[in-house]
C-alpha cells in the first residue's frame, strides 16, 4: 500500500479530535490524529498494541495512571489492554501505529 500526503479523509473521533487511517497492512495500521487545544481523550483500553509518535503540539498522555508530559518527537508504546487518556494542551499531530489492524478505524 502507498498512498499520498492528502488532506482529505478526516473524520472527527469526537469534538476537538479527528482521525484519519494513512496505511494499513495485514497486522498493522497507522493513523493521524489531529487534536485541539483543550479537548480531551478520555480513558479507553483496547486490546490492540499502541505505539506513538508526537509530531507537533504538547500533551498529557496518561497511561495505567501515570501522567507523561509529551512534547514534539517523543514516543510512546502502550500495551494492549492497558487503560491510557490524554490532555490536549496545544493543537497537536500524533502518529500512531496499532497492532493488530483497528478495523474500527477502517474505511467502511
Amino acid at each position: 500500500m502507498f498512498n499520498k500526503m492528502s488532506s482529505d479523509g478526516y473524520k472527527t473521533a469526537m469534538e476537538g479530535i479527528k482521525i484519519k487511517t494513512v496505511a494499513h497492512g495485514e497486522k498493522t495500521l497507522m493513523a493521524e490524529f489531529h487534536m485541539t487545544r483543550g479537548a480531551d481523550l478520555p480513558e479507553h483500553s483496547h486490546p490492540h498494541e499502541q505505539t506513538g509518535y508526537l509530531i507537533s503540539g504538547k500533551l498529557v498522555l496518561i497511561i495505567d495512571k501515570k501522567r507523561h508530559m509529551v512534547e514534539p518527537g517523543d514516543t510512546w508504546c502502550i500495551s494492549g489492554d492497558i487503560p491510557h487518556s490524554a490532555e490536549i494542551l496545544e493543537n497537536s499531530v500524533v502518529v500512531e501505529v496499532f497492532s493488530p489492524v483497528r478495523e474500527d478505524f477502517l474505511a467502511k
